[in-house]
């Protein structure tokens, strides 16, 4: 069961306008189509692609720092250089002969 919070703060909402100037994460989120949680990790790594609305406010994002996370959202895995990240295999059931 999500909680009150994660309703309200960590779901990607459609903004009124795509084209908007400013955006909020969850708005900034869903033109991406990325998660919110993915989005503020990024941010928080790269605090110059955000914009805070007041003291400890809003986190708010314009149209030049969209372009620069859909850019390093592009860019790939940075851990392997991968153009994304590889998919889990599950591994290999075990057969009778295998394990004897």
């Amino acid at each position: 069961m999500a909680t009150r919070a994660y309703e309200r703060y960590g779901v990607p909402v459609p903004p009124q306008d795509p084209d908007q100037e400013f955006m909020t994460v969850q708005e900034t989120a869903y033109v991406l189509k990325c998660s919110v949680s993915w989005l503020r990790r990024l941010l928080r790594e790269n605090p110059h692609l955000c914009a805070r609305n007041g003291n400890r406010g809003r986190i708010t994002t314009n149209r030049e720092q969209r372009a620069g996370i859909h850019a390093a959202r592009s860019a790939g895995d940075p851990r392997t250089g991968r153009p994304i990240p590889r998919q889990r295999r599950r591994p290999a059931h075990k057969t009778a002969s295998a394990v004897a």
